[in-house]
């Protein structure tokens, strides 16, 4: 297995010129189809016809849209051109609402999808959106790059948490290209709950699988000493100087996690370097 069909979603400027490079690179090392979804989203509320918006100025937001879209689908083919790989580029046009019907229809039959943080300065609420649609519609697997970057040393080392739940699993089986390629992989457990099935051996079972897909692999056994898991999962990254973390996405709620935080969001939030999420 490995990552012949990937997609990228980008709906501004900045953002296809911090993404599109990266997914590139990504898609060359890998020799992979890449796809590009240029988006054009109208952001009138949903309803608005009702709520006695003009039907004249809904017309102009949604060619507003389109106008972005196909300005941003020009720019992406004018990048892809000449780069020595296969490629496909398309705008799309939606209302927000929309969006995760899109995204996930888009993402459904690719093998990853990248995009860049969606968290920090000069973001858009529908790079979060596009994330999670591609996640939960799409039962994609994301690999997230703050602020596009791919460094150098990408997927060398690589940092596992394994909380023995079936996302971590789930996020494990689809980076197994980049788990079998890398020179080390750190499973970190953090606090192990004393009665759990693995208690005795806490990712023992993980890493004799990986072993067996030709994974070189340690475990990692941390205490919580700071006041949150992905901060932990984070300062092990700089500590082994990680370029990649595997993590489950979602193990609570969206909306817990909106309301209360949790590790997926903080980790979104926090990493300087890449996150490969799966559901």
């Amino acid at each position: 297995m490995d990552y012949k069909s990937i997609i990228t979603f980008l709906g501004s400027e900045a953002e296809m010129s911090a993404t599109l490079p990266a997914a590139i690179k990504f898609a060359k090392v890998h020799e992979s189809h890449l796809n590009a979804c240029l988006l054009g989203v109208d952001m009138t509320p949903a309803g608005g016809f009702y709520m006695g918006a003009s039907p004249i100025l809904l017309q102009e937001t949604l060619e507003r849209a389109q106008t972005e879209a196909e300005g941003l689908e020009a720019g992406a083919r004018r990048m892809l051109e000449g780069q020595g790989l296969r490629w496909g580029a398309e705008s799309a046009v939606v209302q927000f609402g929309g969006l995760p019907a899109l995204v996930g229809l888009r993402s459904r039959f690719c093998d990853l999808v990248i995009q860049s943080s969606p968290y920090g300065t000069d973001t858009l609420p529908t790079q979060e959106a596009v994330i999670e649609a591609a996640l939960f519609e799409g039962q994609s697997a994301i690999l997230v790059l703050p602020k596009g970057k791919l460094p150098e040393d990408f997927g060398k080392r690589i940092v596992v948490a394994w909380n023995q739940s079936n996302e971590a699993l789930s996020a494990v089986r689809r980076s197994l290209p980049l788990l079998q390629a890398a020179e080390q992989v750190s499973v970190v457990v953090v606090n192990p709950p004393v009665h759990s099935p693995e208690r005795s051996d806490p990712g023992g079972l993980l890493t004799q699988m990986l072993a067996r897909h030709g994974v070189r692999c340690e475990v990692s056994v941390l205490a919580k000493t700071l006041p949150r898991v992905s901060d932990v999962l984070m300062r092990h990254m700089e500590d082994i100087d990680a370029s990649v973390l595997v993590m489950g996405a979602y193990g609570h709620s969206r909306l817990r996690e909106a309301i209360l935080g949790g590790a997926t969001r903080n980790v979104l939030e926090n990493a300087k370097r890449a996150i490969f999420l799966a559901h």
